[in-house]
C-alpha cells in the first residue's frame, strides 16, 4: 500500500475579518492623519494578511493577489511600524535583516541532529529492512505491521528551528550534530520560514529543516553575481551553505534561500513554562501524522512524500524519484526511508552516530573521466570572460556531456589543465557540468589565457582570480545584457522590454548600442513578429517616458560594476548633477558613502572606457537626459546620531533625510555612538529602555527642535521652506 499526503486547511488571516486578504484596498490615507491606537489595528491586521500571502505564495504557490498588491501592503506596514515605532520581534518586516555580527556564536541543538547511515544499492536497503523487523521482533513488536515513510533527500544544509509559543525563537546549523552554528538572524530572513506558527502548536517546537537554494533562483542569482563582477557559485549547496554563514544577515536577506522541514527534534512544554503548556497538543504518534501537523502550522514540507508497508514499495520510490530529479527546482541526491510509528522508532533506538530505524537510500555519484579535447574562451553579458573545456562526450548521471565549465583563469591556473589532460567532470542536475580535478596530465603546461577579447579584441583585464572585456557597451558581446540592465525595474523601469525582445530587436539589427533604443519607431516594431501596432506604440511611449529619469534609475541602468540602486542614489544625492560626477576622480568618488576605493576605481574606469563614454553621451544626444538632484552641502549636525521614536510631527523618513541633509547620521536602533534618542507621541518602550541602558539622552520633538536652532537648522523639515 502506498499513501499520499494532504494537509488540513488553516489560515494566518481570515478573509471575512481581515480585509487585506482578498482584493485588498491599498489607496491608504497618510499616515499623518491616523491616531496611534488605529494605526496599530491597521498594523496587526497588515502583519496576519502579509504572513497568509508570504505562506501562499512561498509555501503553498498559490499567490492570493499580485506582486504590486503585496508590495503595497508591505510598505505600507514598514510605514506604520517606522512612524509609530509599532514594529514586532515576529514582524514580517523583520525579513530584511539585523545588525552585522561579529562572528557566529555556537549553540547546542535541544536534541541531536544524527547523520544516516546509507548506501547506493538496493540490496543495503534489504538488509536495512530485516534489520528493522529483526529489531521490532526482539522487542515484542509484530514485524509485519512496520511501515515507512519515504521523503527527497535534500542536497542543502541541515538546519534546527525553535519555536517557543509559537514565536521563532533561534535557528542553528547542524554543526557536529550535538552543537550548530546559531544562524538566527540569517534563517529569519527566509520568506518560508514563519516568524509565527498558525494553529495550535505546543508551546515549544524544535523542528529540522534542509535550506537550499531552488535551482531557476540559483541561476539568476548566479547571473547577478557575474553582472556585479563577482565569483558565482559552483552549485545550489554551496550558494546555501555560503549565506547561511553570512555574518552580515541583510546579505542573506537579499539571496533566494528557500527551505523543507522534515522532521521534530522536541515537541512539548516551553522552558520556564507553567500553566501554558498543559494545553500543548500531543505529538502525534506517527510521523506521517507529523506532516499534518507541519501544515497545520505553517510549516512548509516536501510534496514528493509516500508512505509504503514494503521495503520494495519504497525502492520503487527511489527509482521514481532519481528518474524525476532533474525535473525538480531542488537538488536531491537520493531519499530517506524512515520507520512511520514513533513507538517503533524509540524500540529500535540508535547507535552513537544514527538512528537504527531510517536509511539513505542514495543515487549513483553524477562524476566522470574524459579528455579535454579544446579550450574556447567565453563573453559573458557583462564582459566576463569563461572558459569552457571541450570534451570527449561522456555519460555523466545519464547525460551525455561534452562541455563543462573552468570558471575563470584562476581555476585554470589552480588546476593545472590544458587541451589533452584527462579531467574528472562533476554534474548535478541543471547546474553546468564543470571540472573539479585532473586525473592525469598528458600535456605539457597549462592553458594560456588570452590578451584579447575573442568577439571585440578589446584588451583582457583581471580582477582577482576574474578576467573581463575592456570593450564596455561597445562590446556586442555585452550588449544584450546592457539594454536588459537598463529595462530593469530598479533602473529605468521599462516595461515590455524582457530579454527575448531585447534578443529579437538585436537580430533583426535595429539595436546595435544602447542609444539605439531611443531611435525605435513604432513603423519598426510593428513590423516584426510577435508585435501589434498597440505593443510598438506602448514601447515606444515607456521609452518616450524615460528620457528625464531621476540621476539615481539613470546611473543604475547604465550597469556600472559594484553600483547597484543604493550606490546610485548614493551618487545621485552627492553629486546632484551627471556632468560634475563624469567630472568626479577616484579621490572625489570615494567621499561618497559607501563607496570604497575599489568602487570609485571601479567606477572611474568605466566612465573613462571610450565606448561606455561614447553610449552615455549617444544617449544624451537622443534626448536622455537625466533629472539633476538638489544636493544639501550642509554641515551644521556634522558628527551627531540621532534616533527617532513615535509619533512625529512629520513623517520619521522625511525626519531622517531632513537631518542627514544637514550632516547627523540617523539610524534605526540605539547604542552606544547614539547622542540623542527623539521621542514623540506613543514612542516605542524598546527604544526607551536601550537609552537608559546606554546612557542617551532623551529629547522630545520640542527639546529637539532648540537644539537645532542652536545649530541653525530648522524644525519640523518644511519650516526651512
Amino acid at each position: 500500500m502506498t499513501s499520499a499526503h494532504s494537509g488540513p486547511p488553516n489560515r494566518y488571516a481570515d478573509p471575512a475579518e481581515n480585509p487585506y486578504v482578498e482584493a485588498p484596498p491599498t489607496d491608504f490615507e497618510p499616515v499623518e492623519a491616523l491616531s496611534a491606537e488605529d494605526a496599530a489595528e491597521q498594523a496587526s491586521l497588515l502583519r496576519a494578511a502579509v504572513r497568509e500571502h508570504d505562506h501562499r505564495y512561498y509555501v503553498q504557490a498559490d499567490p492570493l493577489i499580485s506582486d504590486e498588491t503585496y508590495d503595497r501592503l508591505y510598505r505600507r506596514l514598514e510605514e506604520l511600524e517606522e512612524a509609530f515605532d509599532l514594529s514586532t520581534e515576529d514582524s514580517p518586516t523583520r525579513r530584511v535583516g539585523g545588525e552585522p555580527l561579529d562572528e557566529l556564536e555556537t549553540v547546542e541543538h535541544v536534541a541531536p541532529m544524527r547523520s544516516i547511515d546509507n548506501a547506493t544499492e538496493a540490496e543495503a536497503v534489504r538488509e536495512f529492512d530485516e534489520r528493522v523487523r529483526r529489531g521490532l521482533a526482539a522487542e515484542g513488536f509484530d514485524p509485519d505491521d512496520v511501515a515507512y515513510v519515504c521523503e527527497p533527500k535534500f542536497d542543502g544544509l541541515s538546519v534546527e528551528v525553535v519555536y517557543e509559543d509559537g514565536a521563532y525563537l533561534r535557528a542553528a546549523t547542524r554543526g557536529d550534530g550535538t552543537k550548530g552554528d546559531d544562524v538566527t538572524e540569517q534563517v529569519r530572513t527566509i520568506r518560508s520560514v514563519p516568524g509565527r506558527l498558525r494553529g495550535d502548536p505546543p508551546a515549544r517546537l524544535a523542528v529540522r529543516g534542509e535550506a537550499y537554494m531552488p535551482r531557476d533562483a540559483f541561476e539568476a542569482y548566479n547571473e547577478e553575481l557575474i553582472e556585479r563582477g563577482e565569483e558565482p557559485f559552483a552549485n545550489p549547496r554551496n550558494a546555501a551553505a555560503g549565506t547561511l554563514r553570512q555574518l552580515d544577515p541583510a546579505v542573506a536577506a537579499d539571496r533566494p534561500l528557500d527551505v523543507f522541514f522534515f522532521d521534530v527534534l522536541a515537541w512539548g512544554p516551553g522552558e520556564g513554562d507553567g500553566e501554558a503548556s498543559a494545553d500543548s497538543p500531543e505529538r502525534p504518534d506517527a510521523h506521517w501524522d507529523e506532516f499534518d501537523a507541519f501544515d497545520a502550522f505553517g510549516l512548509r514540507r516536501a510534496d514528493r512524500i509516500e508512505r509504503v508497508d514494503d521495503v520494495e514499495r519504497a525502492i520503487e520510490y527511489r527509482d521514481r524519484l532519481m528518474a524525476e530529479r532533474d525535473d525538480l527546482d531542488y537538488e536531491i541526491d537520493g531519499v530517506v526511508i524512515a520507520v512511520d510509528d514513533r513507538a517503533h522508532r524509540e524500540a529500535l533506538g540508535s547507535t552513537s552516530r544514527a538512528p537504527r530505524w531510517a536509511f539513505a537510500y542514495k543515487f549513483p555519484p553524477r562524476t566522470a573521466t574524459t579528455t579535454v579535447t579544446g579550450i574556447t574562451v567565453q563573453v559573458g553579458r557583462t564582459g566576463r570572460l569563461t572558459p569552457v573545456a571541450e570534451l570527449d562526450p561522456v555519460e555523466v548521471g545519464g547525460v551525455s556531456v561534452s562541455r563543462a565549465t573552468l570558471h575563470n583563469p584562476a581555476e585554470i591556473e589552480a588546476l593545472g589543465v590544458n587541451v589533452g589532460d584527462r579531467v574528472r567532470i562533476y554534474r548535478a542536475g541543471d547546474v553546468i557540468p564543470y571540472v573539479p580535478e585532473v586525473v592525469e596530465k598528458r600535456s605539457e603546461g597549462t592553458y594560456e589565457f588570452p590578451d584579447t577579447c575573442p568577439i571585440c579584441d578589446a584588451p583582457v583585464e583581471r580582477d582577482g582570480p576574474l578576467a573581463f572585456c575592456t570593450g564596455g557597451l561597445g562590446c556586442p558581446a555585452q550588449l544584450d545584457r546592457a539594454v536588459e540592465h537598463w529595462a530593469r525595474r530598479d533602473a529605468l523601469d521599462i516595461e515590455g522590454l524582457g530579454p527575448e525582445r531585447v534578443e529579437q530587436l538585436r537580430e533583426a539589427g535595429l539595436v546595435e548600442s544602447l542609444p539605439d533604443l531611443y531611435d525605435l519607431t513604432v513603423d519598426d516594431l510593428a513590423a516584426l513578429e510577435g508585435w501589434g501596432e498597440t505593443s510598438a506604440e506602448n514601447l515606444v511611449a515607456e521609452l518616450e517616458r524615460t528620457k528625464a529619469p531621476p540621476l539615481d534609475d539613470f546611473l543604475a541602468g547604465l550597469g556600472i560594476p559594484d553600483v547597484g540602486a543604493t550606490t546610485a542614489r548614493a551618487l545621485a544625492a552627492h553629486f546632484g548633477d551627471l556632468d560634475v560626477l563624469l567630472d568626479a576622480d577616484e579621490e572625489a568618488l570615494r567621499e561618497v558613502d559607501d563607496v570604497g576605493p575599489e568602487v570609485a576605481e571601479s567606477i572611474r574606469t568605466f566612465l573613462d572606457t571610450e565606448e561606455n563614454r561614447a553610449a552615455v553621451e549617444g544617449l544624451r544626444e537622443r534626448g536622455v537626459e537625466p533629472e539633476s538632484t538638489d544636493v544639501e552641502t550642509g554641515d551644521a549636525l556634522d558628527g551627531l546620531t540621532v534616533v527617532f521614536t513615535g509619533s512625529l510631527s512629520t513623517t520619521r523618513s522625511e525626519a531622517q533625510a531632513h537631518v542627514e541633509a544637514h550632516g547627523a547620521s540617523a539610524t534605526s536602533s540605539v547604542s552606544g555612538n547614539t547622542d540623542y534618542l527623539v521621542a514623540g507621541e506613543d514612542p516605542g518602550r524598546s527604544k526607551r529602555d536601550d537609552a537608559d541602558d546606554e546612557g542617551v539622552p532623551v529629547l522630545d520633538e520640542d527639546e529637539f527642535a532648540d537644539l537645532l536652532a542652536e545649530r541653525g537648522v530648522a524644525w519640523p523639515p518644511d519650516a526651512d521652506e
